[in-house]
């Protein structure tokens, strides 16, 4: 299989990189971080580089490429540490609102590609523990009634993907239908808060607030599955590039450290500790373009596959970012070291859609399922 990248994917990731060493260095990235973990002239100038258009489809307004050009950006956008949500507003919204009504489809697609809009998925909740089917807000003549948390840039966000139930299908497989809930709209409160990386999220409450339907109940939570594994391999993408980063990081800082006289890249305990780390960077690259490149598989199949993917990244960012640190001695847990904030970030991508452990437990379920797909 050829894995290598066109004229054109190579040209856009040099574009997302000179973007992100210019505009987005570290001084500036802690500067947003200490403003709340979210910069709208920030998000202006990943909208100016063309990223908010990215995957919405060219009929309104967007450039409509591929899973494989969104990897390739999100890759430089980890190597940056960039905290804006360009995979939850440029990536999962324009794949659900796709499927949309026409209306809604013409109303915020071309705002999306303008990156005049950003819309976030606001899934998670409480007592969900990663499943996607437990979907306490409830849904009573287009009017929503709930809690989401962890809702990224939840309290700037213009509107929201929100699951939520019919009364009366608690665990009715087909009871979660999606919609659309502007933030502008009655009854919505949010309550801002940063991550452990700087990262802007939001708990946000629905109180009979008006909704748009999106998807019924009979694809809703194939869709909401659907913007999950577009999520995991944009997020898989975003950790190969801050992995690499941080190696580059660490083995710099080997070939400038010195200890009895010599610096520490000469010690060859120290080598094979890098060696196991970038063991693990390549394992990880390989499940992160296995993840992308099975996003357009039938959903039993695609979901094992971003499962296996994601457990598979979250061993590899654990041991990267413990080794990497471990490396650094005490430097890599200053928070004026920018070492720190890449063993941050990765500690937090290891438990966003779901943990290693709650991926094991689906890759097994999934391993069911598809049993007679590979017979």
């Amino acid at each position: 299989m050829d894995f290598d990248f066109s004229e054109d994917q190579e040209a856009l990731r040099d574009a997302v990189r000179r973007f992100v060493d210019k505009d987005y260095s570290f001084e500036r990235r802690s500067q947003i971080a200490r403003a709340g973990g979210f910069d709208r002239a920030a998000w202006d100038g990943l909208a100016g580089l063309g990223l908010t258009a990215l995957a919405v489809p060219e009929a309104h307004g967007g450039l409509g490429f591929g899973a494989v050009e969104a990897m390739v950006v999100m890759e430089e956008l980890g190597r940056g540490l960039v905290m804006e949500p360009v995979a939850q507003g440029a990536l999962i919204a324009p794949a659900v609102l796709s499927q949309a009504p026409d209306e809604l489809q013409a109303a915020w697609l071309p705002r999306i590609a303008g990156g005049e809009a950003l819309v976030v998925l606001a899934h998670q909740e409480a007592r969900s523990r990663y499943r996607l089917n437990r979907v306490a807000t409830r849904a009573v003549d287009g009017r929503l009634t709930g809690v989401k948390s962890l809702v990224p840039a939840g309290d700037v966000a213009d509107a929201f993907i929100v699951p939520a139930r019919f009364a009366g299908s608690d665990d009715a497989p087909h009871g979660v239908a999606l919609y659309l809930v502007e933030r502008s709209a009655a009854g919505v409160q949010t309550r801002p808060y940063s991550l452990h990386d700087g990262s802007r999220a939001a708990e946000v409450h629905f109180d009979n607030t008006p909704a748009q339907l999106i998807a019924g109940p009979d694809q809703g939570l194939a869709l909401l599955e659907l913007a999950a594994d577009i999520g995991i391999a944009a997020q898989a993408a975003e950790a190969i590039g801050v992995m690499e980063k941080y190696l580059a990081l660490t083995v710099e800082y080997m070939n400038t450290r010195k200890q009895f006289g010599v610096v520490i890249a000469s010690f060859q305990a120290l080598k094979h500790r890098i060696a196991d780390v970038k063991m693990q960077l390549e394992l990880a690259r390989s499940m992160s373009y296995y993840a992308t490149l099975r996003l357009g598989d039938m959903p039993a199949v695609r979901r094992r596959a971003l499962s296996q993917a994601k457990v598979q990244l979250g061993n590899s960012m654990r041991f990267v970012g413990q080794q990497c640190t471990q490396l650094h001695g005490g430097i890599g847990v200053t928070d004026e070291y920018a070492g720190s904030h890449y063993f941050k970030r990765l500690t937090v991508m290891e438990m966003q859609w779901g943990d290693t452990l709650h991926h094991l437990g689906e890759i097994s379920q999934r391993m069911q399922d598809t049993a007679g797909v590979f017979a």
